[in-house]
C-alpha cells in the first residue's frame, strides 16, 4: 500500500510540474579561438547546446588554427609540398579562393610570412627591413596552392597559409548550420564580432547589431551605425584598433599582399553583410586592403554584397558610404 501511495505521489508531483516553456530563449558564451563567443537561440524543447559548440570549435581549431602546432594548417605550413587536409579547410579554402580571385588578390593567405615579419601573425616579430620583406613576396601567391581529391599542394615549401582573415567567420557558419540543423529557426552567432543570424529575437523583432565608431580605445562603445539584420551574415574589419608602434610610426595590422606593407588610405572600417559569415569577412579584410574607392567597384557589381564603409575625408572628419539596400536596415549616428 505505500509503495502505490509513493508512487502516485510521485505521478501527481510530475503531472503538476510546469512544463517546459516554449520558444524559450537560450544563451551560450565562452572562450574560443583567442576571442569570445556568444549564441543566442529560441528553442522548443529547451535544449542547451554549448557542449556541441565547443567541440565543434575544437573541431575547428585542429584544423585551421595556426597557433596549434599539431593542426592540419600547420602541419601544411612546415610540410615540404602536400598535407592531407579535411572538409573544413577544403571549404574555407574555396571561400578564400573566391575571393582571391574577385579581389584580384587582395585577400591571400598565402601573405603569411609576411604576416609574421611584421609582429601579427603566429610568430613573434622578425624583421621589417625592407629587402627582407621584398625577399618574402616571391612566396605570397595563392595560385600556387591546390587542392585535388582532399590533398593540398604547394609549389615551393616555404609558402604558407594563414586563413585568419576567414577563419572566424567560417566559425560562425559552422556554428549556424548546427543550429539549423537541430531544428532551430530563430538564432544569433557571434564570434569575436562576426555574426550570423536568422529569424527573430524573442520580442518577435530583428536582430539589432551595433556598430562601433572607428576610433582607439573606444571604452564606452560609441556607435557609429545600428543595423536590423534579416536572415543574413555580417563581418567588421578595422585598421583602427590593431596596429604595432614602432619608433613612433604606428602600423595597421592590414597587410597588402602586392606590396607587403600596411595598407594607409582614409578606410577606417568596412562592414559587409553576406549570405555567409565566412565570405562576409573575407571581403572585409580585402576591402581594408584595397580602399574605399576600389571597394566600391566591387560591391556595385557584386548584388550579393551589403556594405557599411566609415573613412575620414579631407577635414579628417568621419563619414559613411552605405550601400543601396543596407540602407533600408540602418540608423546611423548623425553625432561626429
Amino acid at each position: 500500500m505505500k509503495k502505490i501511495i509513493a508512487l502516485y505521489f510521485i505521478l501527481f508531483t510530475v503531472s503538476c510540474a510546469e512544463p517546459e516553456p516554449k520558444n524559450k530563449e537560450i544563451k551560450v558564451e565562452g572562450l574560443a579561438q583567442g576571442t569570445s563567443y556568444h549564441i543566442t537561440y529560441i528553442s522548443n524543447d529547451g535544449v542547451n547546446y554549448q557542449r556541441s559548440i565547443d567541440s565543434l570549435l575544437i573541431e575547428i581549431d585542429n584544423s585551421l588554427s595556426t597557433y596549434q602546432p599539431r593542426s592540419i594548417i600547420s602541419k601544411f605550413n612546415q610540410a615540404d609540398s602536400t598535407q592531407k587536409v579535411d572538409q573544413l579547410f577544403i571549404e574555407v579554402f574555396n571561400d578564400a579562393k573566391l575571393v582571391f580571385e574577385a579581389t584580384n588578390g587582395a585577400l591571400d593567405p598565402t601573405v603569411a610570412p609576411v604576416v609574421n615579419a611584421w609582429g601579427f601573425g603566429f610568430k613573434n616579430l622578425e624583421n621589417t627591413d625592407s629587402t627582407f620583406i621584398d625577399s618574402l613576396l616571391q612566396y605570397v601567391n595563392f595560385n600556387a596552392v591546390t587542392i585535388k581529391d582532399s590533398i593540398v599542394f604547394k609549389s615551393n615549401p616555404n609558402i604558407m597559409i594563414d586563413f585568419n582573415a576567414i577563419a572566424q567567420g567560417y566559425s560562425v557558419d559552422v556554428l549556424a548550420e548546427f543550429l539549423e540543423a537541430k531544428g532551430i529557426e530563430n538564432y544569433m552567432v557571434e564570434v569575436g564580432g562576426e555574426l550570423r543570424v536568422k529569424g527573430k529575437n524573442t520580442n518577435n523583432k530583428l536582430w539589432r547589431i551595433g556598430i562601433d565608431k572607428p576610433i582607439e580605445n573606444n571604452i564606452n562603445r560609441d556607435l557609429e551605425a545600428i543595423i536590423n539584420l534579416d536572415n543574413i551574415a555580417l563581418a567588421t574589419s578595422g585598421n583602427y584598433r590593431k596596429f604595432y608602434e614602432k619608433n613612433g610610426v604606428k602600423y595597421s595590422h592590414t597587410l597588402n599582399p602586392k606590396t607587403g606593407y600596411p595598407v594607409q588610405h582614409t578606410l577606417l572600417s568596412a562592414t559587409v553583410l553576406a549570405k555567409t559569415c565566412s565570405l562576409a569577412d573575407a571581403y572585409a579584410t580585402a576591402f581594408m586592403v584595397l580602399g574605399l574607392e576600389k571597394s566600391k567597384e566591387i560591391v556595385a557589381s557584386n548584388s550579393d554584397l551589403e556594405v557599411l564603409f566609415i573613412y575620414v575625408d579631407e577635414k579628417n572628419e568621419f563619414q559613411t558610404f552605405a550601400s543601396q539596400e543596407i540602407s533600408k536596415f540602418i540608423e546611423l549616428n548623425d553625432v561626429k
